[in-house]
């Protein structure tokens, strides 16, 4: 954090605060919503064609994180920690903007196989 001392950065994050970067292999796994106000294409059978799908996740997070240095190479995280909370929060962003209004249910970023973060919006609740 820009905010913190490098005391503090060292305190706060361990072995995960290094000047020269630190990096991860993220996971995510998104949850789409079939909600009562969403209909089933009848021709489909889909709530939401599955090709579209893919384009708006590559367009929400493989073409800005990606092979990135979050710090430096997303002005997104310019301003914001790049912890896996803020990541998740930056994907959940990023594709509500593109999916049809209520179909995003959840967003659980993997950063690795026992620190996994889930984000289901401003009005989260529990799991």
């Amino acid at each position: 954090s820009k905010s913190l001392s490098d005391e503090e950065n060292l305190k706060l994050f361990g072995k995960c605060n290094n000047p020269n970067g630190h990096g991860h292999n993220y996971k995510a796994r998104l949850l789409i919503s079939l909600l009562f106000s969403l209909q089933i294409d009848p021709v489909s059978g889909m709530v939401i064609n599955l090709t579209d799908l893919k384009e708006y996740m590559q367009e929400a997070i493989m073409e800005p994180l990606d092979h990135k240095n979050l710090d430096k190479d997303v002005p997104y995280f310019a301003e914001v920690v790049s912890t896996t909370e803020n990541v998740a929060v930056f994907i959940w962003e990023n594709l509500k903007k593109l999916l049809p209004m209520g179909i995003l249910y959840k967003v659980k970023v993997y950063e690795t196989d026992q620190n996994i973060v889930v984000y289901k919006g401003e009005e989260a609740i529990s799991e």
